[in-house]
């Protein structure tokens, strides 16, 4: 075409510049020579355009010419059924870069096409090739396919024992999965019955299927239809609706970079092997409600501009949504992901509902963009699932996370402090925001824990910016690669760990055997090691005894397992005191009385630290290291000295008998003052009484949570000081409980807080 272009441009040149020669004349010469001379000049500039239309290259676009297609026509499609090509082991009826048309006004050849291929693909095991192909009109590719029934006794004879066990897999999907996920399939109902109908009737496309770069104008229909070879559907264009209701793919099936500009249907599809679905763009809606995926399914790097519909979909492989972006509402509802789910730096700008879907492996949100709402309510989650949520992209002022509260906030699962400590915050401001207090403080738990490991690791691991090349190599570096290190920050200080990387030396392997035991930074002083070593021990105590103030149930099996040891203490001190020479030791039923009640007191708060701690024998074990080793030693001690002073028959303990009442004794210290007239109020105890044991527990009541029934103290007369230092430890103690409590309390009740800071 530019060719005559330039030919029609010189034509032009030409006549411009000749002159006729019936003007020439010797009258009007010099006119004439000045006419010539005007023209030539006028010239010069088309010349050089046509000089520079030559130089210049063409446009990209026409250059880049579109596919040639060759219109088929019946006889052209006889030949190729005839001559069917041999690709990749399979024969295949080669239909490649034709332009058919199937529309209305061409009704003749659109059943003879139907006719002739549904004869030859359903006798032979034939694939068919429209890779490249522009089809016009709609494509109702399930009239292609072979109608069989589904009954094992039934299946037509036609096809190989191979088809058959296909078949048959596909009868055990469908009773297998009947009450879940496709309780309104076609087929699977009709495996229930016991006469077929044409409900149970399938449509059997057993060759390979080839649409590579195909480009439908009209609309695809492909629903119940059974393909027992591969489907290859890359960089296809689906221009109008397309129907793949309840097809069936018995090989592997790839739409990667599949372009669907209207909605696309594959509701209650199954997919035996794996599905392809990579840099597939949905323009429209996207609906695969109640499909199977037997094996991996991979979206990764789609596009879903509309609705996208995942519900009540049976993931058995992996579910790869990695980059995905989701511009509209993602559904996931009642969706089952039997292994990982991969939402890996997955862009969620609308609403994504995962309600009452089960995930049994790891749900990755690492990199994640989350812009909206993610719905999790009522979502089940096994033992090894979590939602992974490092790097995720949450502003909890414009989006929210939405689950059961007090279930919701132990999904997540974070590695490290470092660089997550946004996201915790981020996602503990979103739950306080929905009064969800109980999530919000896991989170804040699953904060202190990660700088738990934080503050061990810096205390334990290796310094690679100060250790010797000694130390190095008793970590596990060779003696060449600790001189590289040495040498290295000789010149510059190590920033990260990372950096070891740099050196030549050192490989990935053993970085990796060895990141976990290095450390880089300033290197700690004696007092900076202590300092940090008791931020470590403090924060650990913290955690096991109350859940960084997060778990009131564990702080009060705490606190009754104290008070009832206490209280078993202080009546053993004060009722077994001597066997000789006059024994003075409690009644039998006093002593059954108090062994009873402590048993009963501790299998209760044994029972709310095992059911409410993360690690009950490590919390156990931190609680009796502060309860156990001072008062037995005290106690050992007192019974190796023994006691001989006046008032041997009188109680140590002493209650104030002016009156009777519930008390807060926030003030009240473990022993009487030294005068006349608070010894007149206060009255020892009556141990002839069958309720004294009682007492006990009221006065370890009293030091410890500084609440009691009566106010009972310790004598000051002739009191053995090892006793006094026993009920002063455990007030001691009182005053940090009582301290933990009311924080705990603040942290776990709303509104709390306000109360405790007006009082």
């Amino acid at each position: 075409m530019h060719n005559l272009f330039f030919k029609r441009i010189g034509a032009s040149l030409r006549d411009a510049t000749r002159t006729p020669s019936r003007r020439v004349g010797t009258q009007r010469l010099n006119a004439k020579v000045h006419k010539g001379v005007s023209l030539r000049t006028s010239a010069l500039p088309l010349a050089f355009l046509c000089v520079l239309l030559l130089l210049l290259p063409l446009p990209a676009s026409a250059a880049q010419t579109q596919p040639e297609r060759t219109p088929l026509t019946l006889e052209l499609l006889q030949e190729r059924l005839r001559t069917p090509i041999l690709r990749e082991g399979n024969l295949t009826v080669d239909l490649q870069k034709m332009a058919i048309d199937l529309r209305p006004e061409n009704a003749s050849f659109r059943d003879a096409f139907y006719q002739l291929l549904r004869k030859e693909l359903g006798t032979k095991p034939l694939g068919l090739d429209l890779s490249y192909a522009l089809i016009l009109g709609d494509f109702v590719g399930s009239d292609l396919g072979l109608r069989t029934l589904l009954y094992a006794k039934a299946i037509a004879p036609i096809f190989t024992a191979t088809e058959q066990e296909k078949l048959e897999r596909l009868r055990f999907v469908c009773l297998e999965s009947l009450a879940i996920a496709l309780p309104n399939s076609k087929d699977c109902r009709s495996l229930l019955g016991t006469e077929s109908t044409p409900a149970s009737e399938i449509a059997v496309f057993r060759g390979v299927l080839t649409l590579v770069q195909t480009r439908f104008n009209g609309e695809v229909k492909f629903s119940n239809t059974f393909f027992l070879q591969s489907v290859d559907a890359q960089g296809a264009t689906f221009l109008q609706p397309t129907n793949w209701t309840e097809t069936r793919f018995a090989r592997p099936v790839s739409f990667i970079s599949a372009n669907f500009q209207q909605p696309s249907n594959f509701q209650g599809s199954i997919f035996f092997e794996k599905a392809n679905f990579k840099k597939i763009k949905f323009r429209e809606l996207a609906d695969f409600q109640g499909s199977i995926f037997e094996t991996t399914a991979n979206f990764n790097q789609a596009i879903f501009k509309q609705l996208a519909k995942f519900s009540s979909v049976q993931w058995q492989g992996n579910a790869d949504f990695s980059e995905v972006d989701f511009a509209n509402q993602a559904q996931f509802t009642k969706a089952d992901f039997n292994q990982f789910l991969l939402l890996t730096e997955a862009t969620f700008e609308q609403g994504v509902s995962f309600r009452e879907a089960e995930f049994n492996q790891l749900v990755n949100l690492q990199g994640a963009n989350i812009l909206n709402q993610a719905d999790f309510s009522d979502a089940r989650f096994a033992k090894e699932a979590c939602l992974s949520v490092p790097g995720l992209t949450f502003n909890s002022n414009k989006a929210k996370i939405l689950g059961n509260p007090g279930e919701i906030g132990q999904m997540f699962c974070i590695p490290t402090l470092q660089g997550n400590q946004n996201i915790l915050r981020n996602l503990g401001q979103n739950f306080r925001q929905q009064q969800q207090v109980a999530d919000a403080n896991e989170l804040e738990y699953t904060k202190q824990r990660l700088r738990l490991i934080e503050f061990g690791h810096r205390l334990t691991a290796t310094n690679i910016n100060s250790a010797t090349v000694a130390n190095l190599m008793n970590l596990g570096f060779s003696a060449t690669q600790a001189e590289a290190i040495a040498q290295r920050r000789l010149v510059k200080s190590f920033r990260n760990s990372s950096e070891l990387l740099t050196i030549a030396d050192i490989d990935l392997e053993k970085y990796t055997q060895l990141s976990d035991r290095l450390i880089v930074g300033e290197t700690l002083s004696i007092v900076g090691w202590l300092l940090q070593a008791w931020s470590w021990l403090a924060l650990s105590v913290l955690l096991l005894l109350s859940g960084y103030g997060t778990n009131f149930w564990l702080v009060f099996g705490v606190g009754g397992l104290a008070i009832a040891y206490f209280g078993l203490l202080f009546w053993l001190v004060d009722r077994y005191r001597r066997l000789h020479p006059v024994p003075i030791i409690p009644t039998s039923y006093e002593t059954i009385s108090i062994l009873v009640s402590f048993s009963v007191l501790e299998f209760f708060s044994l029972l709310a630290i095992f059911r409410n701690a993360e690690q009950p024998w490590l919390t156990l074990g931190c609680l009796l290291i502060i309860i156990v080793p001072v008062p037995m030693a005290l106690l050992i001690r007192l019974y190796q000295q023994g006691r001989y002073h006046d008032l041997m028959n009188v109680s140590y303990f002493t209650e104030d008998g002016t009156f009777r009442q519930l008390r807060l004794l926030i003030g009240r210290l473990p022993v009487i003052p030294r005068n006349q007239t608070f010894r007149e109020r206060y009255m020892p105890l009556l141990c002839d009484r069958r309720w004294n044991w009682l007492n006990y527990y009221d006065f370890s009541l009293n030091n410890l949570v500084k609440l009691g029934f009566n106010d009972i103290r310790l004598r000051d007369e002739h009191l053995p000081g090892i006793i006094s230092a026993l009920a002063w430890y455990q007030w001691s103690l009182g005053l940090i409980y009582i301290t933990l409590v009311l924080w705990t309390l603040s942290r776990t009740i709303p509104g709390l807080n306000l109360l405790i800071y007006l009082k």
